[in-house]
């Protein structure tokens, strides 16, 4: 389902501040893989999967998806096969709009724009269908505008509207760091359900290491833009986060040091 091939991207080449930020990244993904990404700040996590939604060109390397050479493809046109949920639960809706709005804006996501009319009675049973799954009573208050939903709300909304398409690739950035303890729960386990039951592919970046065993059937470890570690099935399963922080150590000949991630072991 993915193909990264030899990704490179370096930041104010030829500058004080030039920052490497991938050093030939190569990662296959098939089809129905959930990755879990980890990795200590500047690691190369959010850079890697902004390579791949395209959201500036990579200096060398190649990305595929599904077979088709996405590398030189702008970042709207990628968006009709990627779904993206980002950290800030203010990103990916509009929040002036209303949920159908919203909905409707993500259910039209790479598909042609007419003068048809707007939200048809279909649709709208269908917004209200996947929307009473979500269990947050979004379903009775349709009209409502998005900015007076909770940052969990937003962020259930956000990853509907990212999987309502039936994405090639789900990008999902610690889509719950910024959501209480509770609320983040609530939504990694709405996840969770959605990329099984829909069978989707996904790549999760998260500070969670707990999170990172306990979800999804891959797991990679990221390292000055490198992936240093990279570990799938059952032997992901016995993976405890004392197992983690030695195979980073061994990798990286470094000890971790990311407060974050240490605190949500």
């Amino acid at each position: 389902m993915l193909e990264a091939r030899n990704i490179m991207k370096t930041f104010n080449k030829g500058t004080v501040n030039e920052k490497q930020a991938l050093r030939g990244v190569n990662l296959t993904l098939n089809d129905g893989d959930f990755v879990t990404v980890i990795g200590g700040n500047g690691a190369g996590k959010s850079t890697f999967l902004n390579a791949i939604a395209g959201v500036w060109p990579i200096d060398e390397g190649q990305i595929m998806i599904e077979g088709k050479d996405i590398t030189r493809l702008p970042e709207h046109k990628r968006a009709a096969f990627l779904g993206r949920v980002f950290q800030d639960p203010m990103t990916g809706t509009a929040a002036t709009m209303g949920i159908e709005e919203n909905l409707a804006l993500a259910f039209r996501r790479g598909a042609r724009r007419t003068l048809k009319a707007g939200i048809t009675n279909t649709e709208r049973a269908l917004y209200e269908d996947k929307l009473s799954k979500l269990g947050l009573g979004l379903q009775s208050r349709m009209t409502s505008k998005v900015g007076l939903l909770s940052g969990g709300q937003r962020q259930a909304l956000t990853l509907l509207m990212a999987t309502l398409k039936q994405p090639k690739l789900l990008l999902l950035d610690e889509h719950t760091a910024a959501l209480d303890p509770k609320t983040a729960r609530k939504v990694l386990d709405l996840t969770q359900e959605i990329v099984n039951e829909r069978h989707l592919t996904a790549l999760m970046v998260t500070h969670n290491m707990k999170d990172a065993i306990q979800i999804g059937n891959r797991l990679i470890m990221m390292h000055e833009g490198r992936i240093i570690y990279d570990v799938a099935g059952e032997e992901k399963k016995a993976l405890h986060v004392e197992d983690l922080l030695r195979k980073f150590e061994e990798a990286s000949g470094e000890k971790f040091a990311n407060d974050r991630m240490m605190l949500a072991k």
